[in-house]
């Protein structure tokens, strides 16, 4: 935490009637939101009164008081002498009583200005209006409280800054997310598109919206995949327990979702599969296909195991090396309309390096059949083996 005040400053409460605040939080919060805006990183110091008869901690008086700072931003505010009572240094513990004049200086707002960073990417195209690339895995699409840096835009910063000039949309600048139409997960690889313009942003979001666009994704499962095409037709939503994880829900959280799948190439004990999606619910694939008994190699989250290059070829030199360290799932394809011109557009990435060796290596110890998959679309790339069954 940046900003935090000199403990043998004066009491800065008296020091600016105009960043003194009282206690509002609402008033709080609209001077912190003011000097994000203004990139301002000067400290915000709010003055409060205790004004019950009854006592309370000190801690438990600033969440209510600061309510979009956690606890332990306050707990620490706290220690490194940031919060005086009455002109005094005081623990978290502290007692407060009617009365009491306490002085908070917290830290400078975070900005939303995203910063410039050297990160590789691979454009698939660009123009005006819109920006298209093959994210990598590993590589989250936004800033978020806990990752403030190495994302795909800052890595898009940089791009434009240096190579082609241009900047992303404004739409959902306010929350360090411009220019982000749809995501995939981290650990997902595959095509994206981002809007460099306002109106390319909400014309390409509606066209998700209304589910206009073509989303197909390849991914490697545990097991050999029987029906070897099918629809899953099942409600997602929150887990009930676990905070990170989606499930099938009958109940009234739970959203319509279709997802639908055909078998490419199966392998003893695994199947490589197309899967095309009707709905785009959050972890849609990756619930869909545990659901049904086939988890996604490395998606830990939904009963899949992570790999060795040994559990498919125990005579390579690396056999104990980490193969799919992550959900074995990419996005192939996307097709939508350009926002502008309106030509239908599709974009198709090729398999990242560590999914395509694992189906490389699955090809040349362990498969059994290749389909014909009616409806399929997507190239399995350079090496992939003919049709051997209907």
């Amino acid at each position: 935490m940046t900003g935090l005040p000199d403990p043998a400053a004066p009491d800065p409460g008296a020091a600016d009637p105009e960043a003194a605040v009282g206690s509002s939080p609402d008033e709080l919060f609209e001077l912190y939101e003011r000097q994000r805006d203004a990139d301002d990183e000067t400290p915000v110091t709010a003055v409060f009164e205790a004004t019950r008869s009854a006592d309370m901690r000190l801690d438990r008086f600033l969440a209510h008081r600061v309510p979009f700072l956690s606890r332990t931003q306050l707990q620490r505010l706290i220690e490194e002498s940031a919060v005086t009572v009455n002109g005094r240094v005081p623990k978290a513990s502290t007692r407060l009583r009617r009365g009491d004049r306490i002085v908070a200086t917290l830290p400078p707002p975070p900005s939303n200005a995203i910063a410039a960073e050297r990160i590789p990417i691979e454009v698939l195209f660009e123009d005006e209006h819109l920006i298209v690339v093959n994210k990598q895995p590993d590589l989250i699409v936004h800033p978020a409280r806990s990752h403030k840096s190495g994302t795909l835009i800052n890595a898009l910063a940089w791009h434009f800054l240096h190579n082609t000039g241009g900047t992303l949309s404004t739409v959902g600048e306010d929350i360090a997310r411009p220019g982000v139409v749809h995501r995939l997960d981290k650990h997902t690889s595959g095509v994206m598109v981002c809007a460099k313009s306002d109106v390319a942003h909400w014309r390409i979001a509606r066209q998700f919206e209304v589910r206009r666009t073509e989303k197909r994704y390849l991914c490697l499962v545990h097991g050999e995949v029987e029906p070897e095409a099918d629809v899953i037709d099942l409600p997602l939503g929150k887990h009930p327990t676990v905070k990170e994880k989606y499930a099938v829900r009958h109940d009234e959280l739970g959203k319509p979702s279709q997802t639908v799948y055909r078998v490419r190439e199966v392998y003893e004990g695994h199947s490589l599969v197309e899967v095309e999606l009707r709905t785009g619910r959050t972890h849609q694939i990756r619930v869909h296909m545990s659901h049904v008994g086939y988890p996604l190699v490395g998606d830990d989250l939904y009963a899949g195991r992570h790999v060795t290059v040994g559990d498919f070829d125990p005579s390579q030199p690396d056999a104990a090396s980490p193969l799919l360290v992550r959900q074995a799932l990419h996005a192939a394809r996307l097709g939508f309309e350009h926002p502008v011109s309106g030509q239908r557009l599709a974009f198709e990435a090729p398999m990242w390096p560590d999914l395509a060796r694992a189906v490389a290596l699955l090809r040349a110890t362990r498969l059994k059949r290749v389909l014909a998959a009616p409806g399929a679309v997507l190239s399995l790339g350079p090496g992939a083996p003919p049709v051997t069954a209907a």
